[in-house]
Protein backbone atom coordinates (compact mmCIF):
# COMPACT_ATOMS: atom_id res chain seq x y z
CA UNK A 1 0.00 0.00 0.00
CA UNK A 2 1.37 3.64 -0.71
CA UNK A 3 1.76 6.22 2.03
CA UNK A 4 2.31 8.66 -0.36
CA UNK A 5 1.30 12.16 -0.88
CA UNK A 6 0.74 14.76 -2.65
CA UNK A 7 3.49 17.13 -1.59
CA UNK A 8 2.26 20.88 -0.47
CA UNK A 9 2.44 24.05 -2.14
CA UNK A 10 5.11 26.91 -2.09
CA UNK A 11 2.05 29.14 -1.49
CA UNK A 12 0.97 26.63 1.59
CA UNK A 13 4.30 26.62 3.05
CA UNK A 14 4.56 30.06 3.02
CA UNK A 15 1.71 31.32 4.89
CA UNK A 16 1.51 28.78 7.03
CA UNK A 17 5.46 29.30 8.25
CA UNK A 18 4.20 32.94 8.40
CA UNK A 19 3.51 32.65 12.12
CA UNK A 20 6.58 31.21 13.37
CA UNK A 21 7.74 34.85 12.54
CA UNK A 22 6.52 36.15 16.20
CA UNK A 23 7.48 33.18 17.88
CA UNK A 24 11.17 33.80 16.96
CA UNK A 25 11.26 37.45 17.43
CA UNK A 26 9.72 36.90 21.00
CA UNK A 27 12.15 33.36 22.11
CA UNK A 28 15.69 34.42 21.90
CA UNK A 29 14.78 38.53 23.41
CA UNK A 30 12.90 37.70 26.27
CA UNK A 31 15.59 35.01 27.65
CA UNK A 32 18.40 37.44 26.66
CA UNK A 33 17.72 40.62 26.65
CA UNK A 34 14.82 40.85 28.74
CA UNK A 35 16.17 39.45 31.86
CA UNK A 36 19.34 41.25 31.03
CA UNK A 37 17.13 45.01 30.86
CA UNK A 38 15.49 44.27 34.15
CA UNK A 39 18.26 43.12 36.13
CA UNK A 40 21.33 45.55 34.38
CA UNK A 41 19.15 48.69 33.62
CA UNK A 42 15.87 48.35 35.72
CA UNK A 43 18.26 46.90 38.82
CA UNK A 44 15.79 44.28 39.78
CA UNK A 45 18.13 41.29 41.73
CA UNK A 46 19.66 38.76 38.82
CA UNK A 47 18.44 35.81 41.44
CA UNK A 48 14.87 37.41 42.04
CA UNK A 49 14.88 37.56 38.34
CA UNK A 50 15.95 34.11 37.85
CA UNK A 51 13.26 33.05 40.39
CA UNK A 52 10.36 35.02 38.32
CA UNK A 53 11.41 33.41 35.54
CA UNK A 54 11.06 30.18 36.91
CA UNK A 55 7.66 30.49 38.31
CA UNK A 56 6.26 32.23 35.23
CA UNK A 57 7.02 28.66 33.23
CA UNK A 58 5.79 26.12 36.16
CA UNK A 59 2.09 28.18 35.56
CA UNK A 60 2.98 26.47 32.56
CA UNK A 61 2.42 23.28 33.63
CA UNK A 62 -1.34 23.56 34.51
CA UNK A 63 -1.90 25.33 30.93
CA UNK A 64 0.08 23.87 28.56
CA UNK A 65 -1.56 20.13 28.60
CA UNK A 66 -5.14 22.80 29.24
CA UNK A 67 -4.80 24.04 25.84
CA UNK A 68 -3.39 20.88 24.10
CA UNK A 69 -6.22 19.11 25.11
CA UNK A 70 -8.83 22.05 24.26
CA UNK A 71 -7.19 22.28 21.01
CA UNK A 72 -8.20 18.65 20.33
CA UNK A 73 -11.11 18.69 20.99
CA UNK A 74 -12.08 21.92 19.59
CA UNK A 75 -14.84 21.71 16.70
CA UNK A 76 -15.71 24.87 14.88
CA UNK A 77 -16.13 25.61 11.18
CA UNK A 78 -13.32 27.39 10.97
CA UNK A 79 -11.24 24.39 12.53
CA UNK A 80 -9.95 23.73 15.77
CA UNK A 81 -6.29 25.19 15.75
CA UNK A 82 -7.19 28.18 14.01
CA UNK A 83 -9.82 30.08 16.75
CA UNK A 84 -7.02 28.89 19.26
CA UNK A 85 -4.66 31.08 17.67
CA UNK A 86 -6.78 33.91 16.96
CA UNK A 87 -7.51 34.35 20.48
CA UNK A 88 -3.43 33.74 21.77
CA UNK A 89 -2.62 36.90 19.81
CA UNK A 90 -3.87 39.75 21.55
CA UNK A 91 -3.19 38.38 24.82
CA UNK A 92 0.34 38.04 24.20
CA UNK A 93 0.57 41.40 22.50
CA UNK A 94 -0.06 42.97 25.21
CA UNK A 95 2.33 40.92 27.65
CA UNK A 96 5.02 41.39 24.85
CA UNK A 97 3.74 45.40 24.92
CA UNK A 98 4.16 45.83 28.98
CA UNK A 99 7.79 43.83 29.39
CA UNK A 100 9.19 45.62 26.28
CA UNK A 101 7.78 48.74 27.39
CA UNK A 102 7.49 48.59 30.74
CA UNK A 103 4.95 51.08 32.44
CA UNK A 104 4.72 53.09 36.13
CA UNK A 105 6.69 51.61 39.16
CA UNK A 106 9.30 48.65 38.07
CA UNK A 107 9.10 45.38 40.57
CA UNK A 108 9.77 42.18 40.70
CA UNK A 109 5.96 41.61 40.67
CA UNK A 110 5.21 43.58 37.78
CA UNK A 111 8.19 41.55 36.22
CA UNK A 112 6.26 38.37 37.44
CA UNK A 113 2.66 39.21 35.94
CA UNK A 114 3.49 40.22 32.75
CA UNK A 115 5.91 37.58 31.77
CA UNK A 116 3.05 34.97 32.86
CA UNK A 117 0.63 36.84 30.62
CA UNK A 118 3.09 36.48 27.62
CA UNK A 119 3.42 33.07 27.97
CA UNK A 120 0.21 32.22 28.57
CA UNK A 121 -0.67 34.00 25.11
CA UNK A 122 2.49 32.04 23.44
CA UNK A 123 0.86 29.11 24.59
CA UNK A 124 -2.81 29.64 22.68
CA UNK A 125 -0.98 30.42 19.47
CA UNK A 126 1.84 27.96 19.71
CA UNK A 127 1.02 24.62 20.55
CA UNK A 128 -2.41 24.47 17.97
CA UNK A 129 0.25 26.03 15.56
CA UNK A 130 2.60 23.50 16.20
CA UNK A 131 0.02 20.74 16.31
CA UNK A 132 -1.29 21.74 12.71
CA UNK A 133 2.41 21.67 11.82
CA UNK A 134 1.98 17.37 12.08
CA UNK A 135 -1.45 17.75 10.05
CA UNK A 136 -0.28 19.28 7.34
CA UNK A 137 0.88 16.14 5.87
CA UNK A 138 1.87 12.54 6.72
CA UNK A 139 5.04 11.97 4.59
CA UNK A 140 8.36 11.93 6.24
CA UNK A 141 10.65 14.01 4.28
CA UNK A 142 7.00 16.65 3.66
CA UNK A 143 7.17 17.39 6.89
CA UNK A 144 11.03 17.91 6.95
CA UNK A 145 9.90 20.98 4.64
CA UNK A 146 7.21 22.26 6.49
CA UNK A 147 9.76 22.65 9.23
CA UNK A 148 12.68 24.24 7.41
CA UNK A 149 10.06 26.53 5.94
CA UNK A 150 8.63 27.52 9.11
CA UNK A 151 11.98 27.68 10.44
CA UNK A 152 13.77 30.00 7.46
CA UNK A 153 10.78 32.64 7.98
CA UNK A 154 11.03 32.79 11.26
CA UNK A 155 14.50 32.87 11.43
CA UNK A 156 14.19 35.97 8.58
CA UNK A 157 11.55 37.70 11.48
CA UNK A 158 14.23 36.97 13.96
CA UNK A 159 17.19 38.57 12.02
CA UNK A 160 15.42 41.70 10.50
CA UNK A 161 14.40 42.28 13.98
CA UNK A 162 18.48 42.31 15.02
CA UNK A 163 19.50 44.05 12.13
CA UNK A 164 17.44 47.15 12.42
CA UNK A 165 19.48 47.89 16.01
CA UNK A 166 22.32 46.85 14.50
CA UNK A 167 22.55 48.90 11.62
CA UNK A 168 24.18 52.32 14.02
CA UNK A 169 26.18 50.09 15.28
CA UNK A 170 27.31 48.18 12.79
CA UNK A 171 27.70 51.38 10.45
CA UNK A 172 28.11 54.29 12.53
CA UNK A 173 27.86 56.84 9.72
CA UNK A 174 24.34 55.91 9.37
CA UNK A 175 23.32 56.78 13.47
CA UNK A 176 22.74 60.44 12.56
CA UNK A 177 20.51 59.53 9.15
CA UNK A 178 18.49 56.64 10.95
CA UNK A 179 18.50 56.93 14.89
CA UNK A 180 21.08 56.54 17.54
CA UNK A 181 21.33 52.69 19.70
CA UNK A 182 23.08 53.65 22.85
CA UNK A 183 22.14 50.77 24.74
CA UNK A 184 20.29 47.69 25.42
CA UNK A 185 16.71 49.65 26.40
CA UNK A 186 17.11 50.87 22.80
CA UNK A 187 17.22 47.66 21.79
CA UNK A 188 14.64 45.93 23.42
CA UNK A 189 12.15 48.96 22.47
CA UNK A 190 12.98 48.82 18.79
CA UNK A 191 12.55 44.35 19.21
CA UNK A 192 9.62 45.09 20.82
CA UNK A 193 8.35 47.11 18.02
CA UNK A 194 8.85 44.51 15.53
CA UNK A 195 7.24 42.06 17.75
CA UNK A 196 4.34 43.92 18.46
CA UNK A 197 3.90 44.81 14.51
CA UNK A 198 4.87 40.90 13.13
CA UNK A 199 2.40 39.02 15.91
CA UNK A 200 -1.29 40.42 14.37
CA UNK A 201 -0.31 40.50 10.48
CA UNK A 202 1.57 37.21 10.46
CA UNK A 203 -1.22 35.23 12.35
CA UNK A 204 -3.99 36.63 10.52
CA UNK A 205 -2.34 35.79 6.88
CA UNK A 206 -2.08 32.11 8.21
CA UNK A 207 -5.15 31.51 9.51
CA UNK A 208 -6.42 33.35 6.67
CA UNK A 209 -5.04 31.57 4.14
CA UNK A 210 -4.18 28.28 4.90
CA UNK A 211 -6.71 25.59 5.08
CA UNK A 212 -6.90 23.19 8.06
CA UNK A 213 -7.64 19.76 7.11
CA UNK A 214 -10.61 17.78 7.56
CA UNK A 215 -9.81 14.22 7.90
CA UNK A 216 -8.89 14.10 10.98
CA UNK A 217 -10.11 11.69 14.35
CA UNK A 218 -11.28 14.06 16.92
CA UNK A 219 -9.96 13.20 20.33
CA UNK A 220 -11.82 11.86 22.81
CA UNK A 221 -10.37 9.45 24.81
CA UNK A 222 -10.24 10.53 28.23
CA UNK A 223 -7.21 12.22 29.53
CA UNK A 224 -5.61 9.73 31.63
CA UNK A 225 -5.72 7.17 29.02
CA UNK A 226 -4.34 9.38 27.30
CA UNK A 227 -1.14 10.03 29.05
CA UNK A 228 -0.91 6.30 29.63
CA UNK A 229 -0.49 5.20 26.13
CA UNK A 230 1.75 8.89 25.53
CA UNK A 231 4.25 7.28 28.65
CA UNK A 232 4.18 3.60 26.84
CA UNK A 233 5.71 5.57 23.72
CA UNK A 234 9.46 4.43 24.11
CA UNK A 235 10.69 6.74 21.01
CA UNK A 236 8.19 9.73 22.38
CA UNK A 237 10.00 9.29 25.91
CA UNK A 238 13.83 9.53 24.19
CA UNK A 239 12.80 12.55 22.14
CA UNK A 240 11.32 14.62 24.57
CA UNK A 241 14.40 14.06 27.27
CA UNK A 242 17.55 14.80 24.38
CA UNK A 243 14.90 17.72 23.50
CA UNK A 244 14.67 18.87 26.92
CA UNK A 245 18.11 18.98 27.61
CA UNK A 246 19.49 20.47 24.18
CA UNK A 247 16.88 23.21 25.24
CA UNK A 248 18.39 23.22 28.79
CA UNK A 249 22.01 23.68 27.43
CA UNK A 250 20.47 26.28 24.65
CA UNK A 251 18.12 28.19 27.24
CA UNK A 252 21.29 28.52 29.73
CA UNK A 253 23.46 29.89 27.33
CA UNK A 254 21.03 32.48 25.95
CA UNK A 255 20.56 33.80 29.09
CA UNK A 256 23.99 34.85 29.62
CA UNK A 257 24.97 35.58 26.30
CA UNK A 258 24.53 40.14 26.66
CA UNK A 259 26.00 39.21 30.17
CA UNK A 260 29.03 37.90 28.54
CA UNK A 261 29.04 40.71 25.95
CA UNK A 262 28.79 43.24 28.31
CA UNK A 263 30.95 41.66 30.89
CA UNK A 264 33.95 40.13 29.24
CA UNK A 265 33.46 42.14 26.37
CA UNK A 266 32.97 45.49 27.27
CA UNK A 267 31.22 46.14 24.65
CA UNK A 268 27.80 47.49 25.46
CA UNK A 269 25.71 47.21 22.97
CA UNK A 270 27.50 44.88 20.11
CA UNK A 271 25.34 41.85 21.77
CA UNK A 272 22.73 42.23 18.99
CA UNK A 273 24.95 42.22 16.66
CA UNK A 274 26.45 38.80 17.81
CA UNK A 275 23.40 37.34 17.78
CA UNK A 276 22.26 38.86 14.11
CA UNK A 277 25.76 36.56 13.14
CA UNK A 278 23.76 33.49 14.76
CA UNK A 279 20.76 34.02 12.74
CA UNK A 280 21.78 34.50 9.91
CA UNK A 281 23.81 31.81 9.73
CA UNK A 282 21.46 29.44 11.02
CA UNK A 283 19.01 30.78 8.23
CA UNK A 284 21.82 30.20 5.40
CA UNK A 285 22.60 26.41 7.30
CA UNK A 286 18.88 25.39 6.65
CA UNK A 287 19.11 23.97 3.02
CA UNK A 288 22.08 21.91 3.79
CA UNK A 289 20.66 20.23 7.02
CA UNK A 290 17.30 19.42 4.78
CA UNK A 291 19.56 17.77 2.10
CA UNK A 292 21.79 16.21 4.82
CA UNK A 293 18.98 14.85 6.40
CA UNK A 294 17.58 12.81 3.44
CA UNK A 295 21.03 11.05 3.08
CA UNK A 296 21.54 10.06 6.79
CA UNK A 297 18.44 10.70 8.98
CA UNK A 298 17.28 13.14 11.38
CA UNK A 299 18.49 12.13 13.95
CA UNK A 300 22.00 11.14 12.77
CA UNK A 301 21.57 14.98 11.29
CA UNK A 302 21.00 16.33 14.64
CA UNK A 303 23.50 14.01 16.58
CA UNK A 304 26.36 15.74 14.10
CA UNK A 305 25.19 19.46 14.59
CA UNK A 306 24.82 18.71 18.78
CA UNK A 307 28.75 16.72 18.55
CA UNK A 308 30.30 19.34 16.59
CA UNK A 309 28.40 22.14 18.38
CA UNK A 310 30.08 20.93 21.48
CA UNK A 311 33.64 20.70 20.57
CA UNK A 312 33.21 24.26 19.64
CA UNK A 313 31.70 26.46 22.61
CA UNK A 314 34.62 25.99 25.00
CA UNK A 315 36.84 28.40 22.66
CA UNK A 316 34.78 31.39 25.04
CA UNK A 317 36.53 31.14 27.47
CA UNK A 318 39.44 32.57 25.27
CA UNK A 319 37.98 35.19 24.85
CA UNK A 320 38.61 38.81 26.72
CA UNK A 321 37.55 42.95 26.27
CA UNK A 322 37.43 43.67 22.33
CA UNK A 323 37.29 40.24 21.26
CA UNK A 324 33.85 41.00 19.34
CA UNK A 325 35.39 39.49 16.10
CA UNK A 326 36.23 36.35 17.25
CA UNK A 327 33.03 36.10 18.96
CA UNK A 328 31.31 36.68 15.99
CA UNK A 329 33.13 34.08 14.16
CA UNK A 330 32.71 31.62 17.03
CA UNK A 331 28.82 32.46 17.28
CA UNK A 332 28.65 32.30 13.56
CA UNK A 333 29.94 28.55 13.19
CA UNK A 334 27.38 27.80 16.14
CA UNK A 335 24.62 29.28 14.72
CA UNK A 336 25.22 26.95 11.39
CA UNK A 337 25.04 24.13 13.14
CA UNK A 338 21.89 25.49 15.80
CA UNK A 339 20.19 25.28 12.13
CA UNK A 340 19.07 21.39 13.43
CA UNK A 341 17.71 22.27 16.52
CA UNK A 342 14.23 23.56 14.76
CA UNK A 343 13.98 21.91 11.80
CA UNK A 344 15.11 18.51 12.98
CA UNK A 345 13.15 17.83 16.12
CA UNK A 346 10.48 18.98 14.87
CA UNK A 347 9.61 17.11 12.10
CA UNK A 348 10.53 14.33 13.91
CA UNK A 349 8.20 15.36 16.86
CA UNK A 350 5.21 14.64 13.70
CA UNK A 351 7.00 11.56 13.09
CA UNK A 352 6.38 10.03 16.85
CA UNK A 353 2.95 11.22 17.07
CA UNK A 354 1.94 8.74 13.98
CA UNK A 355 2.82 5.79 16.24
CA UNK A 356 0.47 7.24 19.23
CA UNK A 357 -2.22 7.33 16.28
CA UNK A 358 -1.61 4.01 15.71
CA UNK A 359 -1.53 3.05 19.05
CA UNK A 360 -4.85 4.94 20.42
CA UNK A 361 -6.78 5.90 16.64
CA UNK A 362 -7.15 9.22 17.76
CA UNK A 363 -4.91 12.53 16.30
CA UNK A 364 -3.83 14.05 19.79
CA UNK A 365 -1.27 16.06 18.31
CA UNK A 366 -2.33 18.85 20.24
CA UNK A 367 -1.84 16.66 23.16
CA UNK A 368 1.51 16.04 22.04
CA UNK A 369 2.89 19.52 21.19
CA UNK A 370 1.77 20.80 24.44
CA UNK A 371 3.86 18.20 26.38
CA UNK A 372 7.23 18.98 24.14
CA UNK A 373 5.86 22.25 24.61
CA UNK A 374 5.84 22.16 28.64
CA UNK A 375 9.27 20.32 28.39
CA UNK A 376 11.17 23.37 26.24
CA UNK A 377 9.43 25.83 28.80
CA UNK A 378 10.43 23.90 31.94
CA UNK A 379 13.89 23.84 29.87
CA UNK A 380 13.58 27.58 29.46
CA UNK A 381 12.71 28.06 32.76
CA UNK A 382 15.19 26.20 34.46
CA UNK A 383 18.35 27.14 32.19
CA UNK A 384 18.04 30.97 33.26
CA UNK A 385 17.15 30.19 36.69
CA UNK A 386 20.54 27.75 37.21
CA UNK A 387 22.28 30.53 35.03
CA UNK A 388 21.33 33.61 37.08
CA UNK A 389 21.19 31.40 40.52
CA UNK A 390 25.27 30.70 39.40
CA UNK A 391 26.10 34.17 38.85
CA UNK A 392 24.12 35.26 41.99
CA UNK A 393 26.38 32.89 44.08
CA UNK A 394 29.54 34.47 43.12
CA UNK A 395 28.64 37.69 44.14
CA UNK A 396 27.39 38.83 40.28
CA UNK A 397 26.05 42.20 40.31
CA UNK A 398 25.20 45.07 37.37
CA UNK A 399 28.64 46.15 36.19
CA UNK A 400 30.53 44.22 38.41
CA UNK A 401 34.64 44.04 37.83
CA UNK A 402 35.20 41.17 40.87
CA UNK A 403 37.24 38.56 39.37
CA UNK A 404 35.69 35.51 40.71
CA UNK A 405 32.05 36.60 39.64
CA UNK A 406 33.43 37.11 35.70
CA UNK A 407 35.69 33.84 35.94
CA UNK A 408 31.78 32.00 37.12
CA UNK A 409 30.40 33.98 34.38
CA UNK A 410 32.85 32.66 31.15
CA UNK A 411 32.55 29.06 32.95
CA UNK A 412 28.78 28.98 32.61
CA UNK A 413 28.41 30.41 28.94
CA UNK A 414 31.75 28.11 27.55
CA UNK A 415 30.88 24.83 29.33
CA UNK A 416 27.58 24.72 30.35
CA UNK A 417 26.13 23.83 26.53
CA UNK A 418 28.52 20.86 25.91
CA UNK A 419 27.56 19.14 28.56
CA UNK A 420 23.90 19.52 28.08
CA UNK A 421 24.34 18.89 24.08
CA UNK A 422 26.58 15.72 24.73
CA UNK A 423 23.98 14.42 26.78
CA UNK A 424 21.41 14.96 24.36
CA UNK A 425 23.25 13.35 21.80
CA UNK A 426 23.78 9.97 23.54
CA UNK A 427 19.94 9.99 24.75
CA UNK A 428 19.18 9.95 20.87
CA UNK A 429 21.90 8.21 19.49
CA UNK A 430 19.70 4.99 18.30
CA UNK A 431 16.22 6.61 17.84
CA UNK A 432 14.35 4.06 16.17
CA UNK A 433 11.92 5.64 13.57
CA UNK A 434 14.14 6.13 10.77
CA UNK A 435 12.83 6.80 7.03
CA UNK A 436 11.65 3.14 6.37
CA UNK A 437 10.16 2.35 9.97
CA UNK A 438 7.94 5.08 9.49
CA UNK A 439 6.96 4.40 5.64
CA UNK A 440 6.01 1.02 7.46
CA UNK A 441 3.86 2.54 10.06
CA UNK A 442 2.02 4.76 7.99
CA UNK A 443 1.03 2.21 6.28
CA UNK A 444 -0.11 -0.06 8.85
CA UNK A 445 -2.11 3.41 10.29
CA UNK A 446 -3.89 3.90 6.69
CA UNK A 447 -4.80 0.23 6.72
CA UNK A 448 -5.92 0.59 10.21
CA UNK A 449 -8.25 3.70 9.72
CA UNK A 450 -9.29 2.30 6.39
CA UNK A 451 -10.87 -0.81 8.58
CA UNK A 452 -12.20 1.45 10.93
CA UNK A 453 -14.05 3.29 8.61
CA UNK A 454 -15.80 0.18 7.02
CA UNK A 455 -16.26 -1.03 10.77
CA UNK A 456 -13.78 -3.70 11.05
CA UNK A 457 -12.03 -2.38 14.52
CA UNK A 458 -13.35 -1.07 17.61
CA UNK A 459 -12.46 2.19 18.93
CA UNK A 460 -9.52 2.39 21.13
CA UNK A 461 -11.43 4.51 24.34
CA UNK A 462 -14.08 1.77 24.54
Amino acid sequence: MSTASQPLSKRILFFFGLSEMPIQVAAVPVTAYIVNFYVEDLGLSAALVGTAYMIARIFDVITDPLIGYLSDRTQTRWGRRRPWMLAGTPVMWIGAYMLFFPQGEISITYFLIWIIVLWLGWTMLLIPYYAWAAELSPDYHERSKITSWRTALGLVANIVSKLIPSLPILIPVLAPVLYVVEGTPDIVHIIGICLLVILPVSVFLTVTQVPESEDFVPATMPIVAGMRIMMKNKPFLRLIIAFFINYLGTATSTAVIIFFVRGVLLEESAGIVILLAYYLTSLASIPFWLWLSKRIGKQRTWISALLIFSCINPLYMLLGPGDLHLMAIIIAATGFLGGTFHTMTNSMKADVIDLDTLKSGENRAGMFFATWSLATKVALAVGPALALWMLGAFGYESGTADPDALLALRLVYAFAVPVFFTLAALIVWNYPITEEVHQRMRAELIEKQQNQSDGLAPNPAE
